[in-house]
């Protein structure tokens, strides 16, 4: 009776719908990596790094170039180029209405010219928020036009990329478009552009394979996931188990795919060290 009587007792705390209330929206965050719960506004001056575990949060298109490009300032090119239906794919109308909604985007990719450290870049940014990034007909052409305007600006070119990979409702129009991108950039290398390629997290399907992998300089972000089909469906049809790092941007790079895995902290003041060399002010780039 006695050793009941003092016996500690669990209980479990269940929050109520007020104390739900009690606490906005948004204003912590859970690293996926690690656990750790950081307030969001410290995750945003952080970079949206997390500083436990060094984890990179995906960032979207508007906050990649914010960072970025001097002063946040972006003259956008082509910002009123939308996706419509051409295939008349079943319920892919009202998908696209959803998604302009919840990510607050016209499309997965931003293009237009900034600077970076000073220097004049045609820039591209994709958004993974923007129904998983995927290159539907006006993203390839958007990419398309950036790579025209680079070329005929005699501008270098910097690309973040992002993707889950072609977008199928789009089908066959989807898929040409990694054939039209690589084609502009065959010109665009052919008078000696510079494209300064950089992987987020994700990278897949046909961006990876097609003009993100084209060039001149690669970099990624520190775990950012880079290839083309996914884990599952690699381990699936080989009936092999893959080793845990496989695919992340430090893999990538052991395996030559990557000329450097880049610190978000530092991305902004390398690029501006590339951009330099470029423009015959340094010694000949070296970004190992």
């Amino acid at each position: 009776m006695f050793k009941d009587l003092f016996q500690k007792k669990k209980y479990a705390v269940v929050p109520t719908e007020r104390t739900k209330r009690d606490i906005p929206e948004g204003l912590m965050n859970r690293c996926p990596k690690c656990g750790t719960i950081q307030f969001s506004k410290e995750l945003e001056k952080n970079l949206k790094v997390c500083s436990t575990c060094g984890h990179h949060f995906r960032l979207n298109a508007l906050e990649r170039i914010a960072m970025t490009l001097d002063e946040g300032r972006l003259f956008e090119i082509d910002e009123n180029l939308i996706s419509e239906d051409p295939l008349n794919f079943p319920g892919y109308a009202a998908k696209l209405e959803q998604q302009k909604l919840s990510s607050g985007l016209k499309d997965a990719v931003i293009t237009g010219e900034g600077e970076i450290g000073g220097f004049a870049v045609v820039i591209g940014a994709m958004s993974f928020d923007f129904f998983s990034g995927s290159m539907g007909s006006v993203v390839g052409e958007k990419v398309t036009r950036a790579i025209e305007r680079a070329t005929e600006k005699k501008l270098p070119l910097v690309f973040f990329s992002t993707s889950g990979g072609a977008r199928m409702q789009e089908s066959i129009l989807s898929l040409m478009q990694m054939a039209k991108t690589s084609a502009a950039l065959a010109k665009f290398h052919e008078q000696g552009g510079l494209f300064i390629s950089i992987f987020t997290d994700p990278t897949l399907g046909g961006v990876s394979a097609s003009f993100a992998s084209l060039g001149d300089i690669i970099l990624a972000e520190p775990g950012a996931i880079v290839g083309f089909a996914g884990r599952i469906v690699i381990e699936q049809t080989i009936r092999q188990k893959l080793p845990d790092n496989f695919q992340t941007a430090e893999f990538n790079l052991k395996h030559g795919q990557l000329d450097k895995v880049v610190h978000r902290k530092e991305m902004k003041s390398l690029l501006t060290k590339l951009l330099d060399m470029h423009a015959g002010k340094g010694e000949p780039a070296d970004v190992k």
